[in-house]
């Protein structure tokens, strides 16, 4: 009898989890949070915002008053890899072009990392972002 009970304790809560796992979305949706730079002295903090609607993948880098939303987001699920690209403008008015390229990491976890190169403008380095 007590094996019984153990076992569909165990079967319970393997049904409780299940679904809470498969709630997780679009492995990219949510908000990313960490920096990019040329080197380990100069980094820049950095948050992304991505969604996802049921069709395409959009967000924005750094939301708030003077975020740069994303022009292309896209996942390839066969090798995890991720791109995205977007453009604003410095202070002088001339174009700012962002390419990042990186690589979904830790997928079955809630606090996935994206890890890869960020280019900015002139500026090109690495990056890692984890979901928060």
């Amino acid at each position: 009898m007590r094996t019984l009970f153990r076992i569909a304790g165990l079967l319970a809560a393997l049904a409780v989890a299940l679904p809470a796992s498969a709630q997780f979305g679009h492995p990219l949706k949510g908000t990313w949070s960490g920096d990019w730079g040329p080197n380990k002295q100069e980094r820049k903090r950095v948050l992304l915002d991505i969604n996802w609607d049921g069709k395409a993948l959009t967000g924005a880098i750094n939301p708030g008053p003077n975020a740069v939303t994303l022009q292309k987001a896209t996942l390839d699920p066969s090798n995890w890899s991720v791109h995205f690209e977007a453009e604003s403008k410095d202070a002088a008015g001339k174009p700012i072009r962002y390419v990042i390229d990186g690589k979904l990491e830790n997928i079955g976890a809630y606090q996935r990392v994206i890890t890869g190169t960020w280019t900015e403008g002139a500026k090109k380095g690495d990056f890692k972002v984890v979901r928060n």
